[in-house]
């Protein structure tokens, strides 16, 4: 079934838990991207203030492990289910890079 899915978010770190490992030996990381900024939207601005549980596996985990809380990354992956039988979502944080002023 295709289909667009693509996200880039600025956002900041603000939580990050241990790189673990799934049983299939794939390193895992999961954490918490917070962001704001004004938007445009029905000819005005709005002001968006999130948090969004994220995730990401493999040399992006290992990448993301190294990054401390309070840095502002550019986080590039997709959007689906937190947990396989779920129905709240997560980014898929497939890569990323630190912005300017870290």
């Amino acid at each position: 079934m295709p289909g667009a899915n693509r996200l880039v978010l600025d956002a900041t770190l603000t939580e990050r838990g241990d790189l673990r490992y799934t049983p299939a030996g794939v390193p895992a990381l999961e954490c918490v991207l917070k962001h704001a900024s004004l938007q445009p939207e029905a000819g005005g601005e709005r002001s968006v203030d999130c948090e969004l549980a994220a995730v990401a596996f493999g040399a992006a985990a290992k990448a993301l492990a190294n990054v401390a809380n309070g840095t502002a990354l550019r986080c590039k992956g997709f959007i689906a289910r937190r947990y396989r039988t779920g129905i709240t979502v997560a980014m898929h944080v497939n890569e990323f890079e630190l912005l300017e002023g870290n």
